[in-house]
């Protein structure tokens, strides 16, 4: 008992927090610093959007830390919807300053091209990464079927007023109405899976978090916080340099949405994912990546058709160009046939990657 008392001692000393955290946090630090000196001191345009994007990255993945840390103590299910739900918390605020400088279609592209970002871009480098490295993996548990279907019932939904539109219904006449009443359909929806949610199985709980908690829990929320706080200041200057950005490299507000502001905003997915698959834990991988798109289907493309009419933006609707719509639906069937068989090799890895930079592609002239 001794032995026992001297060895669990340490954990309950203070906040331990290891070398990597510290340079994540010190390169955090000095990115917001540089992000608030180009911004005030009225930078290179161009210059400026680089730094405050790459700031808007390390903060979303310091946010992701923050949200695994508090998770690690209330169990593998709130962590994955914590870290889907405040893992989205710099994009949400990017989509904010965005619509309030009325770049509607940046943010409608940023929407769908995060859905197309982890369902083709880091799925694929998880699936590339961990095939090579491990070989062929399974998939296939129940949570993760569950959240495919989900997937694909959430997105059809949200293209349903597109097609409206697109085919002149009458309801196509009404888009306002019609994405305000959808929305709070796929909120309630949101509100139901969170049960499923929440509840994983013993098999899935033990892929996750092998090693105990590093941080108090009083640390993790104050990272939090602070973060979060930072990210919305780092994303009003992103969104700030974003238009004469575009003008100066000839971008389209479509491609730097579906491409620049996705990528930027989902780096926490980016890095986790593709961690997970490399270590051969690729069910919880799936579950994680897929939580994301499943969320910004859920809940932060609701949201923001909600808040654009309540604090009087630039009006956000679900109506989406056919090619976005197109593209979405898609991408959504081509995984859920891909996970039919509840395997992933390298191959799927790289073709889904292959078609991400096809889709890209399309979107660079608009």
């Amino acid at each position: 008992m001794l032995v026992m008392a001297t060895t669990s001692a340490p954990s309950s000393t203070g906040p331990v927090i290891n070398g990597s955290d510290q340079r994540m946090l010190g390169g955090a630090a000095a990115l917001c610093v540089l992000a608030a000196v180009a911004h005030y001191a009225h930078w290179n345009q161009v210059l400026t959007f680089v730094v405050a994007a790459g700031a808007v990255c390390i903060l979303a993945t310091l946010v992701g830390l923050s949200v695994e840390q508090l998770g690690d103590r209330f169990g593998p299910g709130a962590t994955g919807v914590l870290q889907s739900a405040l893992g989205n918390l710099p994009e949400l605020f990017i989509c904010i300053f965005a619509l309030r400088a009325g770049l509607t279609d940046v943010v409608k592209a940023a929407l769908v091209g995060s859905i197309l970002a982890n369902l083709l871009l880091v799925l694929g480098l998880a699936f590339l990464v961990g095939g090579l490295k491990n070989g062929t993996q399974k998939l296939g548990s129940e949570r993760a079927r569950t959240i495919v279907v989900l997937m694909l019932l959430s997105v059809t939904a949200m293209a349903i007023p597109s097609i409206a539109h697109q085919v002149h219904s009458p309801a196509g006449n009404h888009e306002v109405a019609f994405s305000v009443i959808v929305s709070v359909i796929l909120l309630a929806l949101f509100a139901l899976s969170l049960p499923a949610s929440l509840k994983r199985d013993d098999h899935e709980a033990s892929q996750p978090h092998g090693e105990a908690p590093r941080w108090p829990v009083w640390l993790a929320v104050a990272m939090l916080a602070v973060s979060g706080a930072l990210a919305a200041f780092v994303s009003d200057w992103f969104v700030d340099a974003l238009t004469p950005a575009m003008s100066s490299l000839h971008i389209s507000q479509t491609f730097a949405g579906l491409v620049i502001v996705a990528i930027a905003g989902n780096a926490v997915e980016n890095v986790v994912g593709v961690q997970l698959a490399a270590r051969n834990q690729s069910e919880y991988a799936f579950s994680v990546i897929l939580n994301s798109p499943l969320q910004i289907a859920l809940v932060l493309a609701p949201a923001l058709v909600l808040i654009s009419q309540i604090f009087g933006l630039a009006a956000l609707t679900l109506v989406f160009s056919p090619m976005l719509v197109v593209a979405l639906l898609l991408s959504v069937i081509l995984i859920a046939a891909v996970a039919q068989d509840g395997e992933s090799t390298w191959l799927e890895g790289a073709t889904l990657i292959a078609l991400y930079g096809i889709i890209a592609t399309s979107f660079w002239w608009g």
